[in-house]
């Protein structure tokens, strides 16, 4: 089978990975990559968001099966057009894709099919947003309603907070026509959490759990960014609220969005807060999490070739998940100055010492090779992967690959795993 990724992040490295490793998987290429990624496919420089450029290099390549990684591609309608000229891929259509692509359908959704998520209001003028803020109170989450690259989420503990998130979001347009809609919900309290499923249009698959650290620096403290470490299985997600998850929050939704023709396939992504009530959902992604999908890369044992095609194909009740035991952690470097501005075009150096680490793996997210040299090349750059019996030999193993690399410019937050290592110590 030859197998074309879609994107050039961590996301997409631990997909190619993952492929790589596949007995299926004949030849694996990737549009446009990473430093990383080409150790292991053919990288090839078509954007993520070339359409066109993706589909023609799809039928160049007579590639099986396409693996479409960010969610701009597939809200844009990637899948659609894949699917006009008779090749498979994994993700969902643009029709289904708005889950991620409009917070408001996703809310509105949830309260015609009873998903237990926060009490919300969605607003397109700014004064009667602010209104609503000043009749809610705080502490209050203001959200853009479209694709914000996982930085439209405002936490505001104050109605002046709330205020200035909405007035960047419809005023200033710091999100762009992503902001020109706003959704302003409850602020939940209790623990978050990703869950993900495999989905078919009528078959849900739950995957492993993972919990992300979405704050910048330790003790969950500064800007929002799009992940800065993670680890799987979390804690608090025990089979029972697995269970829970999957019978109030993924089987009611693929349900729903069946009911409103707009079939699923591909990963539901839920991000949950686990309160006392049990889970509510945050937001919904259409693509595997990053930094997520890295450890459920590392822990997945199952060809992973064949279970993409088999969501594709509609055939997910073959496909039977074997996991490995061990915890697995990501501790993301970004450059220093993310989620803010940052230098591109740093050295990073003694990558090679850190992967030849006992149960570790490093990733590549924003990285470009020049001149026998690896530079770094976005805001978040390596995510050091790493397996172990424990939560904690899986950060300490980690946090020795992060120390052996040698890249002065970059910093990673020293804390990820914290929840569930204060449970194993308790």
């Amino acid at each position: 089978m030859k197998i074309l990724i879609v994107g050039g992040g961590g996301r997409e490295h631990a997909l190619a990975w993952g492929l790589s490793r596949s007995a299926g998987c004949d030849a694996l290429y990737c549009a446009p990559g990473n430093a990383g990624i080409a150790a292991v496919a053919e990288c090839i420089d078509v954007g993520a968001e070339d359409v066109p450029g993706l589909v023609a290099l799809a039928k160049e390549k007579s590639v099986d099966l396409v693996v479409v990684g960010p969610e701009a591609p597939l809200v844009a309608g990637l899948v659609d057009a894949l699917g006009a000229e008779g090749i498979a891929a994994f993700g969902p259509t643009a029709a289904a894709a708005i889950l991620e692509g409009s917070k408001g359908f996703m809310k509105d959704l949830f309260a015609k099919r009873g998903i237990p998520t926060a009490a919300y209001g969605r607003f397109t003028d700014r004064d009667e947003a602010a209104r609503y803020v000043r009749e809610q109170g705080a502490p209050i989450v203001v959200k853009a309603d479209g694709l914000a690259a996982g930085k439209g989420v405002t936490l505001c503990r104050s109605v002046d907070e709330a205020i200035q998130a909405i007035d960047e979001a419809m005023v200033d347009k710091v999100f762009g026509e992503a902001g020109a809609e706003v959704v302003i919900e409850e602020f939940l309290a209790g623990e978050e959490a990703s869950f993900f499923a495999l989905v078919d249009g009528k078959t849900a698959l739950p995957l492993a759990s993972a919990q992300d650290h979405k704050a910048a620096h330790d003790g969950d403290i500064g800007p929002n960014t799009g992940g800065m470490g993670a680890y799987s299985p979390a804690p608090v997600v025990t089979s029972e609220m697995a269970d829970r998850i999957m019978d109030e929050v993924i089987r009611p939704t693929i349900e729903g969005m069946a009911a409103e023709g707009r079939p699923y396939r591909g990963v539901l992504f839920a991000g949950l807060m686990i309160t006392d009530d049990g889970p509510k959902v945050l937001e919904f992604n259409v693509r595997f999490g990053d930094p997520e999908c890295q450890v459920l890369m590392a822990r997945l044992e199952t060809d992973l070739a064949q279970v993409l095609l088999a969501a594709a194909e509609g055939r997910l009740s073959e496909i039977e998940l074997s996991w490995r035991d061990e915890t697995a952690l990501v501790v993301v470097m970004a450059a220093e100055g993310y989620p803010g501005s940052y230098e591109k075009g740093t050295e990073i150096g003694n990558l090679g010492a850190a992967d030849a680490m006992e149960g570790v793996v490093v990733l590549h997210a924003g990285t470009k090779a020049a001149d026998g040299k690896i530079l770094a090349n976005g805001g978040r750059v390596l995510g050091v992967t790493a397996l172990g019996s424990s939560v904690r030999e899986a950060r300490t193993r980690a946090y020795a690959a992060v120390d052996a690399i040698d890249w002065p410019d970059g910093f990673c937050r020293r804390d990820i795993g914290w929840r569930a290592v204060a449970r194993e110590e308790a």
